[in-house]
């Protein structure tokens, strides 16, 4: 029986239902830590105390024990614990499987070394909420952080994002983690049962690393094996459908698809501007039509004029199925999304520039927008030929024609950034050879994009958007999305300062 609390969530569902450990034990043993970012230190940090020796390796970190993969002492490794950089081929990995040492990630070993939650009555390891996705896991995993914290929650969004896994999964006071997971990640994760699990959307990415599209949808498709309580999919991507009923699960985990059209039974969507649930998530009977809110009152879902960011809404929507698939209380998740506030350089307006004729001109940051698949979703959000768009950068293997087919009708005009610009060139030349370009010239880093957005401004007009969605990453010429994005924000604002 279940008993509900001031906080509107159902006590029984703090509770973890299956708390089988890993068969991972690094008790006594000597544990390699393959580079010291934020997951390394992370892990780190967690396993001393736990571990009999821990040893970390990186070749530019100066409080590392060793620096260069020359000194590894295979015969004194027991367990490698390896960073999202190091893909499968590298040899070092190859080295230690050859040895039959096994290579974890830092996702693998946090949940090895989960320990009791301090409110759960069962002594049971805290739940865990997991995202993965080609685009939407960070928007996603936030909005279920803030929901599950509304509920009265120690719920804080870790893994890819903030806290490192391992010292969040080794911290007791957290009631529930809400964990965004990389395919990088998930490749060196096997032993891993969410109780509510999510794939947004695959999408061609990081096929370099993966060594293909199989072999990376292979790796998203782990956070569905053994989910608990709910396993979300995409109901619109043919591809995450296919991987969500093949799934296997345990026996009393719901299988949710979320969708932009109106739901069947067993789905949360959207129908006449309002959020439906069909799936009985929300407390209805599967299958009847649960009007949860109006998209309108959630602002940071839609353009100033009304129109619905479509990626986003899908993030909301897939946030709202696992928090309720956790138990959270419907009411309580809505009143956190309306309050919710996205993070930066996620279609973001960062500066609007009044022109003397009385006109309107915006510049928004969505820098965050690393791959086609992300540009396409922020093109599509605007007006036909509305958005004067600043892309490229680094391709990482991508090819940009469909996309540029795709959304030549939103497409005003266009700003190339990037040290490697042929791909995107050859996708305007090959697709809409008929919209105007200028080409940033890659020399002189530091003033590019204030290059790149003088002159965007010169294309725009009132009415018109000027996106910073560049479909690439960005470490050719900015530190990361998050630089690149700030950079385009001050550019932005002076633009405004000097022009409007």
């Amino acid at each position: 029986m279940q008993t509900t609390t001031d906080s509107g969530f159902s006590q029984v569902n703090r509770e973890n239902t299956n708390s089988a450990s890993s068969p991972l034990d690094v008790a006594g043993k000597t544990v390699l830590v393959v580079g010291l970012g934020v997951s390394g230190r992370g892990a780190v940090e967690a396993l001393q105390g736990r571990a009999g020796r821990v040893v970390s390796l990186d070749e530019k970190k100066p409080e590392a024990d060793l620096h260069s993969f020359d000194d590894i002492d295979f015969d004194d490794v027991d367990i490698v614990v390896v960073s999202p950089v190091f893909n499968p081929r590298t040899p070092f990995i190859l080295e230690a499987q050859r040895r039959h040492i096994p290579v974890i990630s830092e996702v693998e070993l946090a949940w090895a070394l989960r320990v009791p939650a301090e409110h759960s009555a069962s002594h049971a390891p805290a739940p865990w909420v997991g995202i993965t996705g080609t685009n939407g896991k960070t928007s996603t995993t936030q909005m279920v952080s803030a929901m599950l914290t509304e509920c009265g929650m120690n719920a804080p969004a870790v893994g890819n994002i903030g806290k490192s896994v391992s010292l969040a999964a080794v911290d007791p006071k957290h009631d529930a983690l809400c964990v965004e997971l990389s395919s990088f990640q998930m490749h060196f994760t096997d032993s891993v049962a969410l109780d509510c699990a999510a794939i947004t959307n695959i999408a061609a990415d990081h096929l370099d690393w993966h060594g293909g599209m199989a072999n990376y949808a292979a790796d998203k498709s782990k956070v569905f094996h053994n989910a608990k309580r709910a396993l979300v999919f995409n109901a619109d991507d043919e591809r995450v459908t296919a991987l969500a009923q093949t799934a296997q699960t345990s026996p009393e985990c719901r299988k949710v698809g979320f969708t932009l059209h109106a739901p069947e039974p067993g789905q949360i969507g959207v129908s006449d501007g309002w959020i439906v649930d069909a799936s009985g998530l929300a407390g209805a009977p599967e299958g009847d039509m649960n009007a949860l809110a109006k998209v309108t009152e959630f602002s940071h879902l839609c353009e100033p004029d009304g129109t619905v960011y479509p990626h986003l809404l899908a993030d909301a929507i897939t946030a709202l199925a696992l928090a309720m698939g956790l138990g959270a209380d419907p009411g309580r998740c809505l009143d956190a999304l309306r309050a919710f506030a996205p993070g930066g350089h996620r279609i973001q307006t960062v500066a609007t520039a009044h022109l003397q004729d009385g006109g309107t001109v915006r510049f928004v940051d969505d820098s965050k927008a690393t791959n086609a698949h992300a540009a396409h979703a922020s093109l599509s959000s605007y007006k036909p030929k509305s958005v004067v768009w600043i892309a490229g950068g680094l391709a990482k293997g991508g090819h940009f024609e469909d996309l540029v087919a795709d959304q030549a009708k939103t497409i005003k005009a266009a700003v190339i950034i990037g040290v490697d610009q042929e791909p995107m060139l050859s996708a305007f030349k090959a697709s809409a050879s008929d919209i105007p370009l200028t080409v940033i010239d890659p020399k002189d880093q530091d003033s590019v994009m204030a290059r790149a957005v003088e002159t965007a401004g010169q294309y725009a007009a009132d009415g018109d958007v000027v996106l910073m969605a560049p479909a690439c990453a960005s470490m050719d010429q900015f530190v990361s999305y998050a630089d690149r994005g700030s950079q385009f924000a001050d550019a932005a604002r002076q633009w405004v300062r000097v022009h409007g």
